[in-house]
């Protein structure tokens, strides 16, 4: 089984590591262990090359996967970002290419691509669309997303994976990048405030009988400056997640590109409220069939592990890396400063699965939704 051959590499890189930590047993007595960061824990269950769960298996998007996108609300999103694009490509004065990392199963862009050629004759002149997409089963599910709207869209998207991505010139010519919940799925460190001091959390056990926490010394020695940075202290006990993969992103990301604009989209929240007294266990959440749990040691490499964005760490993280932060405010602001209100209809329809009836419904849940219209920030850097 994957899940079960997966746990076993785990357990072998846990025999094999240098690293060390400890818990205390429910008799008060305190054991050393082998272990490794749970970033690398993390990484492994989301990323191996082999059994990794956004590198293996089916369609993990949708209805039969184990969670929903933004996009999956109607087209709305996709109507907003076509008519930023054409914008922003109109201010540019060049031609761009349209990257979405982390693409998913392309419905993001396919949506997109109609939308703009619906409000401009020379779309195709203006964009390349390209996905960059690691989950086999996804970048088929973008090679169908785009057959589907055949007749709408014209020009079929070029594909590749995030090794191909950086290897390309694509980055290296006036780009607009979109990211739409991509952050959020990197792996992340958990630190802990333990008698007072900062402690990284490890993850110890064997495949027979289970991963556990434990506590290590932080592995990263830019943890700590991260959280001075930001302004956030740990109360006794708490826990909080720190992106250091986003980080790293950013810093190649920005190292690589020329001129453009990265369009981050993703559920998150500022240090103040990221670490706020209601989260003393962090944001970590993992999702399976639309459940959703705290546990990241079951069902290894068949459930989604994210946690929440932490905004603050990356705008100050992206200006270190050389971007410019061009602006920052909620989904529901961002639709409602690009014209979402434009594409409201008025209609006599009776019928509540027509074309127009279906976009109010979804531009009303976008704007409304507890989940999403301020949980879900819009921040866009540049790069000049």
């Amino acid at each position: 089984m994957t899940e079960n051959a997966l746990a076993v590499s785990i357990a072998k890189q846990i025999t094999e590591s240098s690293w060390t930590g400890w818990y205390m047993d429910a008799g008060g007595v305190t054991h050393t262990v082998k272990c490794i960061p749970f970033r690398q824990y993390m990484s492994c269950c989301l990323y191996d090359a082999e059994y990794g769960y956004y590198r293996s298996g089916p369609v993990r998007i949708g209805k039969k996967g184990d969670f929903y996108t933004s996009s999956g609300i109607g087209r709305v999103l996709a109507e907003v970002i076509a008519g930023y694009s054409l914008q922003y490509g109109r201010a540019i004065g060049k031609p761009l290419r349209l990257i979405e990392w982390g693409a998913g199963t392309g419905r993001l862009s396919a949506q997109i691509a109609a939308a703009g050629q619906t409000l401009s004759d020379h779309w195709e002149e203006r964009f390349i669309s390209i996905l960059i997409e690691d989950h086999p089963s996804h970048a088929l599910a973008s090679r169908e997303a785009f057959a589907a709207l055949k007749g709408t869209i014209h020009a079929q998207p070029l594909l590749a994976t995030s090794d191909e991505a950086w290897e390309a010139d694509w980055l290296r010519q006036p780009a607009l990048v979109l990211a739409n919940e991509l952050l959020d799925a990197f792996p992340v460190h958990r630190v802990q405030c333990v008698n007072g001091q900062l402690a990284e959390l490890g993850v110890a056990g064997t495949a027979e009988h289970g991963f556990h926490d434990v506590y290590m010394p932080l592995t990263d020695p830019r943890i700590s400056g991260w959280l001075v940075r930001d302004g956030i202290q740990l109360k006794e006990g708490q826990q909080t997640e720190v992106h250091a993969g986003a980080a790293d992103f950013l810093k190649r990301l920005g190292s690589t590109m020329t001129e453009g604009r990265l369009l981050l989209i993703d559920y998150g929240h500022e240090s103040a409220e990221y670490t706020a007294e209601h989260r003393m266990l962090g944001t970590l959440m993992c999702y399976w069939q639309h459940q959703a749990s705290d546990s990241p040691f079951v069902r290894i490499g068949e459930q989604d592990i994210t946690s929440h964005v932490p905004f603050t760490f990356i705008r100050h993280s992206a200006e270190e890396s050389g971007w410019q932060v061009s602006s920052y405010s909620t989904q529901k602001q961002f639709l409602i400063d690009n014209g979402v209100f434009e594409l409201l209809q008025n209609h006599n329809s009776t019928d509540p699965f027509s074309e127009m009836a279906r976009m109010n419904r979804a531009i009303r849940q976008l704007l409304l939704s507890d989940q999403m219209s301020e949980t879900f920030k819009v921040m866009v850097l540049d790069k000049r």
